[in-house]
């Protein structure tokens, strides 16, 4: 049986089970969505793991339980993406940085033998806009990958869209340059932006995500942070 190609047509990594570690629930469809989406319409198995409730968010305040409003918007957010299983952890919200890395690595590796992915999809190590809980999400999946041996992609905003949205809004996106082996991946949108609208708590983050996507265009950007999607010998 031959090997089973390293990317797919789609230009996509190849890998029949893949799971994304991230921060809050919207990172899996506001940053995410298009790429997740994308490996599930090519017929992979996602599962999304996201390591806090998002309940310090400034965005929904007015909610009686943020965190339980939150967890339901991620699990309708994530079946619209066609996400097949999420986990959701309970570690403190703009705390994650704080937790001892080798404990919330413990918790992704945990999920990574229930799941047995293929590869991992996580935001650059930058954190996008330089967030901590962004940060300690991808080194805790890099950890976690590199005592598996599993590949790990990083999705990123490129320097040409992150300084447009920083000068245009004032936000703080990391202008992150451009590497030669990092994939532009074709995507169609139209299920990340039904996803992203169902996280109504955070719908006043709306103008920043609709204007990055719009400079993104029908493109995401997706760098190799470790190794190549690992094949299944079962």
């Amino acid at each position: 049986m031959p090997a089973e190609p390293a990317f797919l047509p789609t230009g996509l990594p190849a890998g029949r089970r893949v799971l994304a570690v991230c921060a809050h629930p919207d990172d899996e469809s506001f940053g995410l969505g298009a790429v997740l989406s994308a490996f599930a319409e090519a017929g992979a198995e996602v599962g999304v793991l996201c390591l806090t409730p998002g309940e310090a968010s400034t965005l929904g305040a007015d909610e009686p339980d943020l965190a339980t409003t939150r967890a339901a918007e991620l699990a309708a957010a994530a079946a619209e993406l066609g996400v097949a299983r999420t986990w959701l952890l309970c570690y403190p919200d703009s705390g994650l940085a704080r937790q001892p890395l080798g404990q919330v690595a413990d918790e992704v590796g945990r999920v990574i033998d229930d799941q047995r992915p293929d590869l991992l999809v996580v935001f650059h190590p930058d954190g996008i806009t330089g967030h901590p809980d962004h940060q300690q999400a991808t080194r805790a999946a890099l950890h976690a990958a590199g005592s598996d041996g599993l590949a790990v992609w990083a999705w990123y905003v490129p320097a040409r869209v992150a300084t447009r949205l920083n000068a245009e809004l004032g936000t703080a996106f990391v202008a992150t340059p451009p590497a030669p082996a990092d994939l532009r991946v074709p995507v169609d949108r139209a299920r990340q932006r039904r996803a992203i609208a169902l996280h109504r708590s955070q719908q006043g983050s709306l103008p920043v995500v609709e204007r990055r996507l719009e400079l993104l265009g029908p493109v995401e950007h997706l760098r190799a942070l470790r190794g190549e999607a690992r094949r299944d010998p079962r």
